[in-house]
């Protein structure tokens, strides 16, 4: 056997694990393990997309990020800025989304970086 074959069995028998786990804490609890939800279930779809705004390449204290209006610019109200903008708010101001990390400053201006991988 490859390396690769041996990786793929293992995550393999790791999934099947994690699926057997699943459906005994459903059992133990009454629930039938076909009704549990999983989080990506229960997710709205993005009412933004957030490739659509003009973001801004800049470079901070903390490094390079991008940013959304340009500095001392206002913003276009574009639906998906202000999508961006509402959800954000509704989240204390930080998210992430799609491999990247949003977050709001300025009340209007939002940043943009990569996430952080743990």
């Amino acid at each position: 056997m490859t390396l690769e074959e041996d990786v793929t069995d293992y995550a393999n028998a790791v999934e099947a694990a994690a699926v057997n786990l699943k459906h005994r804490i459903a059992r133990r609890h009454g629930v039938s393990p076909e009704k549990t939800e999983t989080l990506q279930d229960t997710r709205e779809p993005l009412k933004y997309n957030p490739e659509k705004i003009p973001w801004i390449r800049t470079e901070g204290p903390k490094g390079v990020y991008e940013r959304y209006p340009a500095f001392q610019q206002k913003p276009s109200m574009s639906v998906d800025y202000t999508n961006l903008l509402e959800d954000l708010k509704s989240h204390n101001g930080k998210l992430q989304c799609t491999g990247l990390f949003y977050w709001l400053f300025d009340d209007s201006t939002i940043g943009r970086k990569p996430a952080k991988k743990r």
